[in-house]
């Protein structure tokens, strides 16, 4: 019975605290009205199921009386609108986190995380589908992530989007504009969505959460004007303010250019989170001191890609610090190692920079990136290569650069067929893995037993991505690398 589940949300709405009790038959009369319904009944609610769980029966009910149409975007949009009717107004959740945070900072943003979470706003039932582990390399751990929970949309629901009109409002998934909107057909539904408001170099930017979180508090943090991304001493001056504020964070910025930027340029905008990877633990290979800086301490840190640590106490040197790699970097070409700073006037030089804190010390990671194409790597030459395509071809963003794979949902029914291949039960994988998995079966197929060759394939693919990471670093980890890398460091005292 509808009703019986309508209850049930309500109260798990409650003992999330999502609302006050008090605020009961005004939740459930704004649901009611959702699902054009005029009346309620009183009935039995005690439900071991969880909230995601009871909003896709009142969905599915929701379907089959007609209210909605059964396509992907409909019933997110509404979802969305039904988990809103136990939310606070933006201004009060912003009371609330504001006065937590004066208790601490990181109970301000565990208030929030979970507020994100119990709205459904944060997808934890679809990430739960995310095959994920570690795979230990030289470099320390790397995080290996199998994206499958984004749902894919039915037919009908694409060919709806390509037929809408199209609307410029807001003007991008991550606009200010989304918070509360209800959605559209190619837009996702955001009536369910919060942000919080920042004050970073006296502007206003928001702090939100990926609906999609990849590691713990996963977040973004967007500026309030849609703005180009640009990758300048402000923002470095607003990472390292970002995690003055809030110290048990990173923070991070995509570098601006494409390729070897992010999938969102058009908007300036931040991912950091509660969660330390593995390029942030790991350790320096060698030391060195820029005489026009001596507040601040340089390093190379051991690490597939080309990154440059800068520590300090004082936030003001490590921007200046940063701000003269930038601008150095942004102009300098070694053709040793292919590096080339400009095509005619077309930029190649940029930076993927990440901020932390630890204890007193502030660090800024500065990691070297180039976009040049070539006609052998037509996708880049600081890119992943031909030969690990079949696992990974996407950019290598912020997220990849801290060592966190975000690989493609094909891949959990094709390694396990490669897992097959291996221990000879099968003939068949995809064309693009087949060398791959011939090459596997030649090493491992005395060793390979059931219990063993799902753990061999996962190792394997941890090395194509470690792989991925090399292809992206500018300085090779060879002594010709090395020597360039010296070269550039050189440079800039």
């Amino acid at each position: 019975m509808i009703y019986q589940v309508i209850q049930q949300l309500i109260n798990q709405a409650i003992a999330a605290q999502l609302m006050e009790p008090e605020d009961e038959i005004y939740a459930r009369n704004q649901i009611l009205s959702l699902l054009h319904l005029v009346e309620f009944k009183e009935c039995d609610a005690e439900s071991t199921l969880e909230t995601p769980d009871l909003l896709e029966q009142i969905i599915e009910y929701a379907c089959e009386q007609e209210i909605i149409e059964d396509i992907f975007d409909e019933k997110e949009i509404l979802a969305s609108k039904i988990m809103n009717c136990f939310m606070a107004r933006p201004s009060t959740v912003n009371q609330i986190f504001n006065e937590k945070y004066k208790q601490n900072p990181q109970a301000a943003t565990e208030f929030f995380y979970e507020l994100s979470k119990n709205s459904n706003y944060i997808q934890m039932k679809r990430i739960r589908n995310n095959i994920e582990y570690k795979v230990s390399t030289e470099y320390g751990e790397l995080d290996i992530t199998i994206n499958l929970s984004k749902p894919e949309k039915d037919p009908r629901s694409i060919e709806r989007e390509r037929a809408a009109k199209k609307n410029d409002y807001p003007k991008c998934l991550l606009c200010v504009e989304n918070e509360g909107y209800a959605g559209r057909i190619g837009h996702p539904a955001r009536s369910n969505h919060r942000l919080i408001k920042l004050n970073l170099l006296e502007e206003n930017w928001f702090l939100q959460y990926s609906p999609y979180v990849y590691y713990n508090e996963h977040c973004i943090v967007l500026s309030e004007e849609h703005r180009d991304m640009k990758i300048t001493s402000a923002a470095f001056k607003r990472l390292l303010s970002f995690v003055e504020q809030f110290p048990h964070y990173f923070v991070g910025s995509n570098a601006d250019l494409p390729i070897v930027g992010g999938s969102i340029l058009s908007h300036d905008h931040y991912q950091g989170g509660h969660y330390e990877f593995s390029m942030a633990k790991a350790e320096d290979d060698w030391s060195f001191e820029l005489d026009r800086f001596p507040n601040v301490r340089g390093s190379i840190v051991k690490w597939p890609m080309s990154v440059i640590r800068l520590r300090s106490e004082e936030i003001g040197p490590l921007v200046e610090a940063g701000e003269h790699i930038l601008s150095t970097w942004r102009n300098y070409s070694d053709e040793t190692v292919e590096i080339y700073a400009k095509t005619g006037d077309t930029p190649h030089n940029t930076i993927t920079p990440i901020a932390r804190k630890k204890q007193n010390v502030y660090e800024l990671d500065l990691v070297l990136r180039n976009n040049r194409t070539s006609e052998e790597h037509p996708l880049g030459i600081f890119h992943p290569h031909q030969d690990v395509h079949h696992i990974k071809r996407e950019n290598i963003g912020l997220i990849e650069v801290m060592g966190l794979a975000v690989l493609p949902a094909r891949l959990k029914d094709e390694l396990k067929e490669v897992e097959h291949f291996i221990l000879g039960e099968t003939d068949i994988v995809a064309d693009y893995h087949l060398d791959w998995a011939k090459g596997l079966k030649e090493e491992y197929q005395a060793a390979a037993t059931e219990s063993n060759v799902e753990a061999i394939v996962r190792e394997e693919t941890g090395k194509k991505f470690l792989k991925c990471l090399e292809d992206a670093g500018v300085y090779k980890r060879n002594e010709e690398g090395k020597a360039g890398f010296k070269r550039f460091i050189s440079s800039l005292v």
